[in-house]
């Protein structure tokens, strides 16, 4: 017997719980928060009393909620008001978007936009201070690349942040400079902090404004968690933090929000005592986030070989400062993450993570992680194979974005870049997510990518290294219960099973059957957060 009526019924519906005991069911039943029942229509409604409130899906496809495993939000909410390039097409696209932004803000104020990709304009040309001097000759200026590892200053820019000829490089970042050693305006990895340290701060209020923007774009995605992932330096993970308790505190928090800390902060979280997992089913302590080496747009990602057209790339911080961190955090119960993205960065640090195993003296209560996992030669999969404490997560929809620029700078050993599909035959937890703002944080999108291995206008026709392609139940269960496990809370969340938290979403095409093509064209008909509906189309 149920202990009291049911709140919701969703009946008639096509559900894919990923419940092993009961993987199909055509109802659910929500109770407060939880999920109190699975089962056939009549035996759902069989249930119903009359305060409950019945929603036919007309055989709609139910799953969980999505968790974002890498989604940098509160970058994303801090930049809602910028130029968004992701859909900027060529070169003049982008000075046109500068110059009409120049225009709308009025002289003297900054104009910020990320999301550029030069590889996939018809000139394949990046930017440069003159260009945006002449498309807004009196605002400072700075764009950010799509993949966050390169930005691009004016020369209004360059000067409020003390950048010349005569400045060094800072650590772990590049000031790209002309024949004459004259900045060119393009600054990579950790060089855009000098531009983000004059910034003007925007006011709390605007803050929280954005961030409760931020999280009613992600219910309308499927979204009922995030990973909230620290970007390279700064203070940012403070005030991430402080935000993310603001909105908790004032009870505004609508989505299952695991929030990392930048490595820099390992001693601080060890000395109070914070470990992985602290806190409730809406705000939780993450991970420690470290960084190996750069990204492969900018060059910066370190690979075994030279690129094509570059160097070997970099390393970021020293592989034995992070392995002295991460041994402290690994005893302290703070677990780790890892931005990887090179061949050579992904050898260095399953390296460094079999030697943390092997200390044997781990408090953490969740696994280490691997972040991107981008490019990873065969013998170090085997090598990943072996590790029992480490998920991985990347991100599939960054491949779409990806293939020309790859081409371009690996040429054929492309085919060890995004390999989903022998990542996940190693055995070793793989969640999908966006990167977002590097990608579009939609994970339909992220599904399609993996499913088809295409750009988002479905080339080319056969798909990029097709044999790397996932199924789509193999995508889904990464955004979905995956996650869960990954974060200790496969108790409450990741499948449609009675007893854990409801959070479902409704879609308005099966994608289970229908072509991987229109898989991205998905919408979310409706989302239940805590088994309030947060969002109804």
């Amino acid at each position: 017997m149920m202990a009291s009526t049911p709140d919701l019924i969703l009946y008639n519906g096509t559900l894919h719980t990923l419940d092993e005991k009961t993987p199909f069911a055509t109802a659910v039943a929500v109770t407060g928060k939880k999920i109190s029942a699975l089962g056939t229509d009549e035996e759902m409604l069989a249930l119903a009393g009359p305060e409950t409130q019945t929603k036919n899906l007309k055989k709609k496809l139910v799953l969980p909620g999505f968790c974002d495993t890498h989604f940098h939000f509160y970058e994303w909410a801090l930049n809602y008001d910028n130029i968004d390039f992701s859909t900027t097409t060529c070169f003049s696209g982008m000075q046109r978007a500068v110059r009409e932004k120049a225009a709308q803000v009025g002289p003297g104020q900054w104009v910020l936009g990320q999301g550029f990709n030069e590889s996939e304009w018809p000139e394949n040309k990046m930017p440069d201070r003159w260009v945006l001097d002449l498309a807004a000759p009196d605002n400072p200026v700075c764009i950010w690349r799509c993949d966050l590892h390169l930005a691009v200053a004016n020369s209004l820019a360059l000067g409020l942040a003390r950048i010349d000829e005569r400045t060094k490089n800072p650590n772990e970042g590049v000031i790209v400079r002309d024949a004459s050693g004259i900045p060119t305006g393009v600054l990579k990895e950790l060089a855009p902090n000098l531009i983000r340290e004059v910034l003007p701060s925007l006011p709390e209020s605007t803050l929280v404004a954005n961030m409760e923007k931020a999280m009613a774009h992600a219910h309308s995605l499927g979204l009922t968690g995030v990973h909230d992932i620290r970007l390279m330096g700064g203070a940012e993970g403070a005030d991430a933090l402080k935000i993310w308790q603001t909105l908790e505190g004032d009870k505004k928090l609508k989505l299952r929000c695991h929030v990392a800390l930048p490595g820099e902060m390992t001693d601080e979280a060890i000395s109070l005592g914070i470990q992985s997992g602290f806190g409730n089913d809406r705000l939780r302590i993450g991970h420690l986030k470290f960084f190996s080496d750069g990204g492969m747009g900018a060059r910066t990602g370190w690979l075994t070989e030279k690129y094509l057209d570059a160097d070997y790339g970099m390393p970021l911080t020293p592989v034995k400062e992070i392995e002295a961190a991460v041994m402290k955090a690994d005893r302290a119960g703070l677990a780790c993450m890892v931005h990887a993205i090179g061949d050579r960065a992904c050898r260095e640090i399953i390296a460094m993570f079999a030697r943390v195993e092997q200390q044997g003296q781990s408090r953490c209560k969740i696994p280490h992680r691997l972040e991107h996992l981008q490019m990873i030669l065969p013998e170090d999969l085997q090598r990943l194979s072996r590790l029992e404490n480490l998920a991985v997560s990347c991100q599939p929809n960054n491949l779409s974005l990806d293939i020309s620029m790859i081409d371009q700078c690996v040429g054929p050993r492309g085919k060890y870049a995004y390999a989903l599909k022998s990542i996940l035959n190693t055995g070793v937890p793989m969640c999908l997510s966006s990167d977002a703002p590097v990608a579009d944080p939609n994970p339909f999108a992220g599904i399609y990518s993996a499913v088809t291995r295409k750009r988002m206008n479905r080339t080319p026709e056969r798909g990029w290294y097709p044999e790397q392609a996932l199924g789509v139940a193999e995508a889904v269960r990464a955004y979905t219960l995956t996650p869960a496990e990954a974060s200790g809370c496969d108790n409450r969340l990741g499948s449609i099973t009675p007893g854990k938290l409801a959070d479902l979403v409704v879609t308005d095409q099966n994608i289970f059957e229908i072509s991987p093509d229109t898989i991205a064209e998905t919408k979310i008909c409706l989302t239940l957060f805590d088994g309030k509906i947060v969002y109804e189309r």
